[in-house]
Parts: C-alpha cells; structure tokens; sequence
C-alpha cells in the first residue's frame, strides 16, 4: 500500500536503525542519523512511519517510527486537527493490539499522543474541545479492561505521561501560551487525576501483593509514577530549579485541602513503601518528599499540627523497621524527606509533636549511623546535615518552653562526623580507594553545613578536636623522627591531620554563622595555635616531604581565620589572639598577616609543579590584595611585609618555578599567572604614585623575556619555546594591565609596551593563528588594553597613545581575521576552539574600543588614515562566515557580536549604510533571530541595535519631506538604506510581529528594551500595523476581541508622528497599556 521512497528495502532501514541506536562505529552511526533524517523530512513520513510499525520486524525500528511521529506533530505549523486525531486513535489502537511491545516502544508512542493532547488541547472541532476526551477515553479504558492488567497499565501510563508533558516547558514555544495551557490542565483535570491515582493504588493495596507478580509490580509502579508526577507539577508557573531541590515547596491549589487533610492519604504511601520491594518502595517516598513539602499555608494551624503529626509517626514507624533502608535509592529518598521537614515546618512545631523526643533520638541514631558508613551513599548525607544544620540555626528564634533537645545531639552529630572521617583515612590508603577529600565540592559543602552544627554545645567539640588534633599531630612527629621511617603510616598521618586542619578551618568559620562569646574566641585561638604550629612543622620538611592534602587544606583554614578575624577593627581585642600570643607571639592581624604572605611566597617557592596548590594558594593571594571594607589600611600593612617585598623584587622563575616556561608545564598550567600578577600589581600600586624607575624595575623580568623573544625572533627562531614565553608574557601582562585602573600608571605600561614590544604581540598572531593555545592570551591581552576601566585611557589632550593604541588593535584584528578566514571549512567539534572563540574575542576588544571615548574615529578618515575602515570589514569578513545558529549556539560569541552591533548602530550608522545588500540581510535577519534570545543580554543588544536603525529611517524621511539643498546633499547614506528597506519590507514587519508577541504572548524580563523600537516600527509600517494588530484580535476568542482592540487604542493614544525622546518615553511608559494587552489575551 505504501512505498519507500528512499530506502531499497525495509531490511535496509531497520539496519540503519540498528546502526543508529546500537552502533559502536561512529561513522556507521553519523551516517545512519543523516540518511534517517531525510526520513523525517520527506512528504511521505506519515506513511512511512505507518509502515514501521506494522512490518517492522526490529524494535528500533518502530522506536524510530515514534520518534518521527513525535517530530511530526510538533513541528511549528502543525498538521490539520483530523490528521492528528487519525494519529492519536491509531496509536491507541496500535498499542492495544500489540501487547508484545518493547516498554521503550510504548513509551515512545505514548509520548505521542501526550504531544498531540498538549498541543491540541484549545483546539474545538465541531464545538467540541476534541482532545480533551483523551482523560475521559482512558476511564473508559479502565473499566473495559479493568482484569486485563496490561490495557491497564497503559491507561496509567498514558494519564503520567500526559501530566508530564503538560508540565515541560517548550521554550521554542511561547510560554505564555505554555502555562495557559497548564492552567487549564491543572484546573480542570489534574485533580480528578490524583484522585484516580489513589483509589487505585488503594484497591490494589487492599488485595494481596505478590511481589514475583511482575504485572502487579508493573501497575503499581505506573501509578506511584503518576501520583508523582501529580505533585512535580509546576502548579503556579515559577519553574523552580531542581538543583535547589532542598528549597522546594509544592504549591497544592487550596482546592485540593480535602485530598490532603485525610489521614489516610498519607497512610497509604507509608504502607506501600512497607509492602512494596524497593525499586517500588522508593517512589512511595519519592511521593511523601512531595508530601512533606505541602505549602504551609494550605492549612491552618491546627491542620498542619495534625499533618505534621502524622508526618512525624510515619517517620518513627519507618526508623523503627529500618530494613527498607538498606536500600540506596530509599536512603537517599529518606535523607531527603528528613530535610524537608524541617524546610517546610519551624522547629517550634517539630518540638511540639507528641513524638518529638523519640523521633530525635532516632533521627540522630540514623544520622550517627549513616556518617559512620562514610563509603555508603554519601550525596545523600547532604540532606541529613541540611536537617541539622537549619535545626541548629532554629535554636535561637525557639519561644515554647518545650525542650528542642538538639544540644544533646548535635555534639553527636559532630563528633560522628569527624570521627568517622578519620577513621576513613587508613582504610581508603591501604586498600586504595577512593579519598573523599579529593571531591573538593562535596567536602567544602558538607563543611559549610557543619560548621552551623559545631557551634551548638561549641566546648565539646573543640575539647574533642584539640584532643584529637594533638594525638595526631605527636603520632606525626614520632613518625617523622624515628629511625625507620613508614611511608604508609606518616601518608595515614597526614590525611588525618588534613581533616583535622579542615575542621578547625570550618569551625573557625562557623563564628560568622552563629552567636559566638569571647570564650568561643578563645577556643578557636586554641585550635588555630595548633594549624600554626603544624605550617611550622610542614614548611620544615620541604622539599624534601611534602602533602598535597595537608596543604590544600592550611590553604582552606587560612581563607576561613581571614575572613572571621583579620580586617575587622574590631576584632583587635578578640580573644582569638590572646591565647595565640601566649604561645606563637602572634598578638594582632599585623603578625597573621605576615605569616599569610610567609606561606604563600613557600608554596610559590616549593610548589611549582602541584596546580592545585599553586592555584589555591594564588587565589588566596588575590582575595588578601582586595576585598576588604579596610582595604587601603590592609594594603598598606601587606606592603611593608618582607615577603611582599620580596615578591615584588624577585618575580623570576628562579625564586617562583611556576613561572617557568619548560616543557615540564602544560599551557594550561600557565593560566594561573594572570590572577599572581594581577595580586602583584595591586600591591605594587599601593606606593607606587607616579614613580616611573620603580615601575621599570618591576617590569624587568618581563622585559628580559621580551628581549628574549626578540633575539629568538630575529635568530635561530626556536619556535616552541618562544610560543611558551610568549603565552606567559601575554597571561602576565593581562594581569598587570587588569590591575591598573589609573590613567598614570596604565600610560607607564603603554609606554613599557608600545612600540618595540607589541610588534612581537602582532608577529605571534600571524605565525601561530592555527593554534589557539598561543592566539588566545595575545587576543585576551589585546581586548584587555581596549578597556576604558575608570577612565584610564583618558590620555592627556597632547598625547596620540588613544589613536596609536586603536591603530595596533586594528592591525591584531586584522591580522587575525584574514588568517583565521583561510582555514576553510571546520568540523563542528573545532569550529569554536579554533576559529569562533578567537572572533568572540576580536569583536569584544572592537567594542571596548568603540565605546571607549578615547579616539575620535573621524581622525581616521580626516587624515586618509585606513585603520578604522579595516578593522570594520575584518569585522564584516568574520561575521559571513559564521552562521545565524553559531551565533546563538555559543554563548561567549553572541555576548559580543550584539553589544558590538549596537555601538555600531549607534554611532556607526555611515557603515551600516555602506554595507552591500546580502551583509545588511545577514545583520537585520541577527537581529531578528536575537530579539527572541533567553539571553537578556542578547535580546536588549538587538532591541537597541533595532531601535537606533528605525530612528535613523525615520529622521532620513523626515529629512526628505523637508526638500531643502543641504539635506539632500548630506542624506545618500539614508537612500540607500531606506532604497533596501523598500526593497525588502519584510524584514522591519517581522521585527514588528516578533516584538508585539513578544510583549504581548511572551513572559517577557527586558519590557523596557522590547519597547523601544517598537515605535519607530509603526510609524515606518502604519499599514502593516493595523493588519498585524487585527490578525492578534481575531486570533483570541471572541469575547475578548473588544477589550484587547481598545488595549491597542489606548497604546497609541495621544502619540505624535515623531520619535523625539518625549514621544518614544510615553509609549515605553504607557507599557502598562501593553501588559494589559497581556492580560487579556
């Protein structure tokens, strides 16, 4: 009956499917997904699709047929409504005729006819809301096939899959349109839904559970899935992030209060996830996360007490049989509802439960418990410190006389914790598995929350950590001087003191989270005299001994004393320091912060070859050199340090070997000089003035490499290594020129620079554009100079360093560009590391310059002067060859080109005009595509961009009508562009309809932006205006046809022909007009 047009045989099309799904050759694959593709796209999909499913003997095949369909009736202009019913009634009666269908198969199909439901579902034929008799169909399907377990589970599963569907948000769709449909879903059906979900997986639960019964198993698991479902719906549209999953709440429409006031409702899910194996089980809990998570303001006060009640007894019966929780998947959904219940519920009403004490203490039994098995589950022990963390922050706002009894177990809590870290170390080193403390995230996160807990009971645990940080610390310097010395048990050692320097750091820090007293002062100068001591110790042994751990470590207990006890005044007569003085003589910050510079300038000494270290330790410098409410006083106190002195005298690979360019270091390795030598100019600065001999001095090292580079440019040409040097030349001097925010000290590096050493910049380019680890750090360099930072380009009105400086931009951007155009064709995986990402920042650099206010760019033309004019067709040049989707695919690209678009129309507008036809298309249809972008920064630049090429029209017409000597001597640029416009209307009308769905379908977050064009646009289109706001009316129902043409009145009420600033404010200002065009449709 059906023909297949593109394939020889149906065979040959389930092989390419076999090679698209299962295929391990990459190319077999890529060319199966191009050969199927044409499948999608040919008029004759439908039928093809229809041919799968009945003859294909492959499941992949049919799976393909299912995703065509899916395609099909997405697409944007959507097939006619009685092809996608016959679609929808085949699918169901596909599935119910074939009960040996691959689950994925079904899944797929079912897929479908949620995609039509969705899309179709406003749609009336015949005055019937057609595709909404879906729900009603799949009752029905219930009761036909109610002992026929398999046309059952697909009833759930179309009812889930559906509900799913109605909850994803399309964003190639409006959203608008998206929660209106919703809305109404949730409205009008997902209630019924719910309720349907729960009669039956009560009347299951009431008949006997064979848990070998796979069908039994199969039903019950679709319907704890569409319960679930039910509660994940976006109930009021705000999207909320998943990965805020602690934060949630589950906004229940108060009519719904019934469903969850009964008792038995949460019963139901506590007994199933008793009676069902785990894989069931932990969708029940799944369920009760949701429940837990009920909106407070859905019940009264003595509702939610009830609620809480029983949320509470289910917990307790659930820890008192504590078998389920052997299972991952419950653990972890378990640790989740734990910290739910404190989101959602104040501890004044956790203490006030009748269980409160026995759920607690098992509560914290299960917690001492899950972090004494530190290797089992461990994202999920997050969530059981969240509990405790927001219990311990509670404690204070606590007003019931009732006893919360958290300072019996959070020192338990605590001490589990660290004992338990502790105790891990020998068994992960000897049996070499993996350390926890290499995930540097999940420690620092799990710190931060216990940091709130230590502070409860605050003197038990630094009694228990100075008595544990001193059992290790005389075990380590037993190790270090005996006679046969043990790797392995000085390595042990040394892993537990890393926990122990991280504990102190963490409880240090902890002062900033809770109420703290001068005894609590006293305690952390107790612990914090013992990570002293300890640098002391380490520092000794180097190099010869050394840990990486221990070290990052310091690094992270340094960072936490800086930030609690260094730079606030008023902490000069904190206790902290009392008890240090007594034992290290370290009496106010101005003795820590010597230590500080010390170990920094050791680890950049001894370190060189351990990134982390280094990179940890250079970041650590850079929050010492800015950042502090007292940051003058500070600098000036780090400036008189020795160490600082040092470092800013000796900046040399010989005394910091990460500075080295060997071929022992990675390119990569080389990023971290940027942030030492912005840190280093920053303390340069402090005492610099305009002391040109110091700054020279300084410099000098980078001289010497230039220098260096120079003979080797002029000589042998030892490429590699002079690519090396040249890379680290360019992240040093991106980090210097970061630093300097004044017009003196920038024009002392511009005249260190410039002329003799930016001409090997320019060489470099040229050489080595193929290879973007080298072409990357000169172009950053570059656009860096560009930058006006606090007017430090403002060279004085003598000086040429403005126009010179544009000058060798220009000449780096055009280098660059006409390089990187003769690389051709790209794949797709290197198109942006080797040609996208060096143009990204080619238009950046462009930008700052334009918008700099540092050079008058008629000079240029004034002077025959062809550097300007160059850089903008390099900019033309590189703009052709990336494609539309490109542009906003990679994000770093369209964050330049549209800002570098909108200077341009705004004071370029001779350019634009000068453009060629197909380049002007290509700009005006950027703008279109970007004014629709997520990103605000896109849309806000193509609104602008948008907005000054209409006024620009707009005053050339004016001009016109005017018809005197002078204005039609000065306005050829404006004929031509107005001769394109006329010649392509079409472009400025579907700017205009984008821009009016935009405000008036759209949930749109640049209101002010989106508007401001849009005036301009009438006045050039009335005609099309008129058309395009009666296509928007009659496209709503028609009771709201008159209340949304008065909107569109009211919009242009009392608005002049003109687009002077008066005019175009009133229109943005009357967008409360527009928003009530939203609200109407």
């Amino acid at each position: 009956r059906f023909q297949l047009c593109s394939f020889q045989s149906l065979a040959e099309l389930e092989v390419l499917c076999n090679h698209l799904y299962e295929g391990t050759d990459l190319a077999q694959r890529m060319e199966a997904e191009k050969v199927l593709l044409e499948l999608i796209d040919s008029p004759e999909c439908l039928s093809q699709c229809q041919l799968l499913l009945e003859q294909g003997t492959m499941s992949y095949a049919q799976l393909l047929a299912a995703t065509c369909l899916s395609k099909l009736v997405s697409r944007a202009s959507p097939l006619p409504i009685e092809q996608r019913i016959d679609i929808r009634n085949y699918i169901l009666n596909y599935v119910a005729s074939q009960p040996k269908l691959a689950p994925f198969v079904i899944q797929a199909l079912v897929q479908v006819i949620a995609k039509i439901t969705k899309l179709g579902w406003f749609e009336v034929l015949k005055d019937q809301l057609i595709f909404r008799d879906i729900i009603a169909d799949v009752k029905k399907f219930f009761n036909l096939f109610f002992f026929f377990f398999f046309f059952f589970i697909i009833g759930v599963m179309i009812l889930s899959e559906l509900t799913q569907e109605m909850n994803i948000v399309d964003y190639s769709r409006p959203s608008a349109k998206h929660r209106k449909i919703a809305t109404s879903f949730r409205d009008t059906s997902l209630k019924d839904i719910l309720m349907l979900a729960c009669s039956l997986l009560k009347e299951l639960l009431a008949k006997p559970l064979t848990l070998q019964d796979q069908r039994q198993q199969s039903l019950a698991m679709q319907l704890l899935k569409l319960v679930l479902n039910c509660l994940n719906f976006d109930f009021i549209g705000n999207s909320a992030d998943e990965s805020a999953d602690d934060l949630c709440t589950v906004q229940i429409p108060t009519n719904w209060r019934t469903i969850f006031l009964e008792p038995e409702t949460l019963d139901l899910f506590f007994d199933l996830y008793h009676s069902l194996p785990p894989m069931l089980s932990q969708l029940a809990l799944s369920c009760l996360v949701q429940f837990a998570s009920t909106r407070r303001s859905l019940f009264s006060n003595p509702e939610r007490a009830k609620y809480l009640g029983n949320l509470i007894k289910g917990v307790k019966q659930i820890l008192e049989n504590p078998q389920g929780l052997s299972d991952p998947g419950n653990y972890h959904e378990f640790c989740r509802f734990l910290a739910r219940l404190k989101t959602n519920y104040q501890l004044g009403e956790l203490v006030m439960v009748k269980d409160y004490p026995e759920v607690i203490q098992l509560i914290a039994n299960f917690t001492i418990t899950s972090l004494q098995h530190w290797e089992f589950a461990p994202n999920s022990v997050h969530y059981l410190l969240i509990l405790w963390q927001r219990m311990v922050a509670s404690v204070p706002f606590v007003k019931t006389a009732e006893p919360h009894l958290l300072d019996t177990y959070a020192p338990e809590i605590t001490k589990a914790y660290i004992t338990s870290r502790l105790e891990c170390v020998p068994v992960v080193i000897r049996d070499g598995l993996e350390d926890p403390l290499d995930d540097t995230a999940t420690v620092f996160q799990q710190l931060e929350q216990l940091c709130t807990v230590s502070r409860c009971e605050y003197e038990k645990t630094c009694t228990l950590l100075v008595q544990l940080f001193d059992q290790n610390a005389q075990n380590y310097q037993k190790l270090l001087h005996s006679s046969s010395r043990n790797p392995l048990e000085i390595t042990v050692q040394e892993g537990c003191l890393a926990w122990l320097v991280y504990f102190v750091g963490t409880f240090v820090g902890g002062r900033l989270t809770y109420t703290s007293t001068d005894e609590h002062d006293a305690m952390d100068g107790e612990l914090s005299c013992r990570v002293f001591q300890l640098i002391s110790l380490m520092d000794a042994q180097l190099p010869q001994c050394s840990n990486e751990k221990v070290e990052l470590a310091i690094l992270w207990f340094l960072d936490q004393f800086r930030k609690t006890y260094v730079g606030d005044q008023l902490q000069h007569t904190s206790k902290v320091y009392a008890r240090m003085s007594e034992v290290l003589g370290i009496t106010d910050d101005n003795h820590v912060l010597e230590t500080f510079m010390t170990k920094i300038v050791t680890n950049l000494k001894y370190w060189g070859r351990c990134e982390p270290v280094i990179s940890r330790t250079l970041q650590f410098l850079n929050d010492l050199s800015v950042g502090y409410p007292f940051y003058c006083i500070l600098l000036k106190k780090l400036v008189k340090i020795e160490a600082v002195k040092f470092m800013l005298q000796n900046h040399t690979s010989k005394h910091f070997p990460f500075l080295g360019v060997s071929d022992n270091y990675s390119l990569s390795d080389l990023r971290c000089r940027t942030v030492f030598y912005t840190a280093l100019t920053r303390l340069l600065m402090v005492d610099l003035g305009e002391d040109e001999d110091e700054f020279e001095n300084f410099m000098l090292p980078l001289t010497v490499s230039f220098e260096s580079v120079t003979q080797i440019f002029n000589s042998s040409f030892e490429q590699e290594e002079a690519k090396r040097m040249l890379i680290g030349l360019a992240r040093d001097l991106r980090g210097i020129a970061f630093a300097l925010n004044t017009k003196t000290s920038y024009t002392m590096l511009f005249d260190w620079i410039y002329p003799a050493y930016i001409s090997v910049l320019q060489r470099a380019v040229e050489l080595w554009y193929r290879e973007p680890a080298c072409t990357t750090p000169i172009l950053k360099l570059m656009a860096e100079f560009m930058q006006n930072r606090s007017q430090r380009l403002n060279f004085d009105v003598s000086s040429p360093n403005g126009i010179l400086l544009f000058r060798e931009a220009s000449k780096m951007i055009c280098t660059y560009g006409n390089q990187i155009l003769s690389l051709g064709t790209l794949s797709k995986d290197q198109v942006y590391p080797l040609k996208l990402k060096g143009i990204s920042i080619c238009y950046s650099a462009l930008k700052s310059a334009l918008c700099g206010n540092y050079v008058s760019f008629g000079v240029f033309k004034l002077y025959g002067d062809n550097h300007f004019d160059n850089v903008l067709q390099a900019f033309v040049k590189m703009l052709l060859s990336v494609s539309h989707s490109d542009l906003l695919q990679y994000r770093k690209l369209s964050q330049s080109y549209y800002p570098l678009l909108e200077c341009l129309t705004q004071d370029h507008m001779s350019f634009i005009t000068s453009l060629e036809p197909r380049v002007l298309i290509y700009i005006l249809t950027s703008i279109s595509e970007g004014l629709t972008a997520v990103d605000t920064i896109v849309s806000s630049s193509c609104c602008a961009s948008l907005d000054y090429i209409v006024t620009y029209l707009f005053k050339h017409l004016a001009k016109e009508g005017k018809k005197t000597l002078r204005c039609r001597e000065i306005s050829q640029d404006g004929q031509r562009l107005l001769h394109f416009m006329q010649q392509n209307p079409e472009v400025l009308q579907q700017m205009m309809s984008i821009l009016m769905n935009t405000i008036i379908f759209e949930d749109c977050r640049n209101q002010w932006s989106v508007s401001r064009p849009l005036l301009g646009l009438i006045l050039l289109n009335e005609k099309y205006f008129s058309e395009l706001r009666a296509t928007l009316i009659s496209s709503q129902p028609d009771n709201k046809h008159e209340a949304l043409d008065q909107c569109f009145r009211n919009l242009m009420e009392g608005v002049e022909q003109n687009l002077l600033p008066s005019t175009v404010g009133s229109v943005v200002l009357s967008k409360n007009s527009s928003l009530d065009l939203r609200v109407r449709a």
